[in-house]
């Protein structure tokens, strides 16, 4: 869906209300496709969200936009949904302590989790007593190690492949006339999602032979790291003149570290994904060339999920969210409309 057909969606379900009050759209509004295979509980109780604790485990600080998108998505979902009671924790970026998190809110009641893992692996022991409880799970954004149905119930993401990778070396390729020495800006080292993206890229680069990346250093997800290992970058390989940062928080690094070397707006070609208001702004000014968004509106879909879990009803095992492309063309309008987060 494109930014037009957003805007109209949105209108035509909000009236004039922006989309920032993502709670109150209809998840099928944000839902871009959603496996055949389900989860359904053998024994429904048909109880209320409003009569339930349900837990939420954010991995990363809110500092980063993207999280802090998803919390308040999730937050504000809890409220439409009217959630008895929401038991909130952040493990900071500490797989241990996410784990502690799960738990500790096992033993303060949770009777439904939603998790947001920070890695692939390490979830384990927290999905086991869940399960010995019959706790029922939601994870988001980042794939995990489990079984379906038995450790968790749905996956909840982006197309990290397709719609991310692939798409932003296409879009590098417009914006270099399809040639450019790259130098690629990865997230953490192991992570589902870095794993993702970093195939996807390579894969869409093979229909540029002139696409040619030059290096591949991590940025840990963190801007002063990606400023750091751009800055190194810039000494080693002065030739480069793209970039793929996969996220944007990777991405305002690297404009600093270009900055600090005399580059100039647009001089060396970005691209970024997560689509956040910050990095829209920077398509608008002229450092980025596009950014693809990672939707972080999961709230709204997690509890009607959880909900049809409770009443019996299927719940997709993957759903895949609907993320949108900013460039130069619906940079302006999509921020005027409130749109990134």
């Amino acid at each position: 869906m494109d930014i037009r057909k957003l805007l109209l969606a949105t209108t035509a379900l909000l009236g004039t209300t922006a989309l920032a009050n993502a709670a109150a759209v209809h998840p099928s509004k944000i839902t871009q496709a959603q496996s055949k295979a389900v989860c359904i509980n053998p024994s429904p109780s048909h109880i209320d969200l409003s009569k339930l604790v349900v837990g939420f485990s954010q991995s990363e600080s809110n500092a980063n936009p993207f999280r802090a998108g998803e919390t308040k998505s999730v937050r504000d979902a809890a409220a439409s949904f009217h959630v008895k009671h929401l038991i909130y924790t952040n493990a900071h970026s500490d797989e241990a302590r996410q784990v502690a998190d799960v738990e500790s809110m096992i033993n303060q009641g949770a009777q439904a989790l939603v998790i947001a893992p920070l890695d692939a692996t390490g979830l384990q022991p927290a999905f086991a007593q869940a399960a010995a409880k019959h706790i029922p799970i939601i994870t988001l954004d980042r794939h995990t190690a489990g079984t379906m149905c038995t450790d968790y119930l749905s996956f909840m993401g982006s197309n990290f492949y397709f719609k991310q990778g692939e798409i932003d070396a296409k879009e590098l390729a417009k914006a270099t006339g399809g040639h450019a020495k790259i130098a690629e800006i990865q997230g953490a080292y192991g992570n589902s999602v870095e794993v993702a993206r970093t195939k996807g890229f390579a894969a869409g680069l093979k229909a540029y032979p002139g696409m040619k990346i030059v290096t591949e250093q991590t940025g840990n997800w963190f801007t002063t790291d990606a400023e750091k290992v751009m800055s190194q970058i810039l000494l080693a390989h002065p030739d480069v003149n793209a970039v793929y940062a996969q996220a944007d928080t990777m991405a305002f690094g690297v404009m600093t570290a270009l900055r600090d070397a005399g580059k100039k707006p647009g001089q060396v070609k970005i691209v970024s994904i997560d689509g956040t208001k910050q990095g829209v702004q920077d398509i608008v000014s002229g450092w980025i060339y596009a950014d693809d968004e990672t939707n972080p509106r999961f709230g709204p879909l997690a509890f009607y999920e959880l909900q049809n879990w409770f009443d019996g009803k299927p719940v997709p095992q993957h759903v895949v969210l609907t993320d949108h492309l900013y460039t130069k063309a619906n940079a302006a309008a999509a921020l005027k409309n409130n749109i990134p987060f």
